[in-house]
């Protein structure tokens, strides 16, 4: 019998980002990036959601400890990208446009070391409240 339960954990964090592809002009970088070229930056109020799926624990009752999880999120995640500029202020993004579908990759690149393996990880992460991004697509 198949007794995986999904849990989540929701977070948040704001920073600013510029989208940019050094490779390309000007103009282009304007007609595909648009607003979100703009060379000062912008921010978003991200919303992140974080997902693990696993049989609960026969001790504990949990897949993981939401307080550990969150603690997790706080130290790799919030603490390094909160009220930071993606592009000039972190290693993740330094060659890397961050896109919002970077981001998430990113983030669960960097989760995926800290948790149990044998739990199943997807990343929701909201840059807006009607764009958001999954990571990976099940």
């Amino acid at each position: 019998m198949n007794t995986k339960v999904a849990v989540y954990r929701k977070e948040h964090f704001n920073a600013a980002h510029r989208l940019h592809n050094p490779g390309w002009d000007d103009a282009t970088n304007a007609k595909v990036f648009g607003k979100c070229n703009n060379p000062n930056y912008h921010g978003h109020n991200y919303e992140l959601i974080v997902k693990l799926i696993g049989e609960p624990n026969s001790e504990t009752g949990y897949v993981m400890d939401l307080k550990i999880l969150s603690d997790i999120i706080q130290e790799n995640i919030i603490q390094k990208f909160d009220h930071k500029n993606l592009n000039e202020d972190t290693l993740e993004f330094k060659n890397l446009i961050p896109s919002a579908e970077n981001i998430a990759i990113v983030i669960y690149n960097i989760l995926k070391e800290k948790i149990n393996p044998a739990l199943e990880l997807q990343i929701r992460l909201y840059e807006t409240e009607r764009n958001f991004v999954e990571y990976p697509v099940n």
